[in-house]
């Protein structure tokens, strides 16, 4: 692989920075400063340094984001802020995008990802991949919405496959394992209720990470990677 080409899609350097940066000697490859830009390079087997920064190749990028209200769940948008926004400069330059996607209104666990494929086998429906909301509501809820929750409601023609529902002083936890577009909103007018605030917790194995304030973002952990590369064995590393 070429240095530049490596530098770009690690997020380092866009390739024009990339060659700035060999002709003033601020990179180097096990320890040696690099001769030119387009040298090549084994991601796998050197070290490579970027203005005396170690820099890290990952065949993938898996980003947990704790998404705010008022930002959309793409990758752009003409008129709105979106979670790639939220993102430094050099993880822009990378081809991420949302794993699935939370309302506008919506908060919480959000997975950003270059894996394409691992990202279709999470939201793939036969795969069945849990996701766990906390919700407030207009009115309290009952045990009888409970049982019609958990059990299924037609939300416009479409019935909800069963779930599981708790129920709290304000509202409750719900985990669904479908994501049909304003799912959990419909759900509660379908039952004379009305959602007031949604937090996602969990997408599959992971969990929203507490010390995330909303809007911040970290990468995935060794564990965590593994926990949902595991899901998609076959196809996991793959783009």
């Amino acid at each position: 692989m070429r240095l530049d080409k490596f530098l770009s899609i690690t997020g380092t350097a866009s390739r024009k920075d990339s060659a700035r940066a060999v002709r003033a000697g601020a990179v180097t490859v096990n320890g040696i400063g690099a001769s030119k830009a387009d040298m090549n390079v084994d991601p796998d087997a050197d070290k490579i340094t970027f203005y005396g920064i170690p820099v890290v190749y990952r065949k993938n990028t898996y980003i947990m984001m704790n998404k705010p209200t008022g930002v959309v769940s793409a990758t752009e948008d003409g008129r709105e802020k979106t979670v790639i926004d939220l993102l430094p400069e050099d993880l822009r330059r990378l081809d991420l995008f949302p794993c699935g996607r939370l309302d506008k209104n919506t908060e919480g666990l959000m997975l950003l990802t270059d894996n394409g494929s691992l990202a279709h086998h999470l939201l793939s429906p036969k795969r069945h991949v849990s996701k766990k909301y906390r919700f407030t509501s207009k009115f309290p809820l009952t045990d009888e919405t409970r049982a019609q929750l958990e059990e299924g409601v037609d939300i416009g023609g479409y019935v909800t496959k069963p779930c599981k529902v708790e129920i709290l002083d304000d509202g409750g936890y719900i985990t669904l394992t479908e994501g049909k577009y304003h799912q959990i909103k419909l759900m509660l007018d379908a039952v004379g209720n009305k959602v007031t605030s949604l937090e996602r917790l969990t997408f599959g194995p992971l969990s929203l990470d507490e010390k995330l304030g909303r809007g911040e973002w970290r990468l995935l952990t060794s564990d965590e990677i593994r926990s949902i590369e595991i899901l998609a064995p076959e196809d996991s590393g793959k783009k």
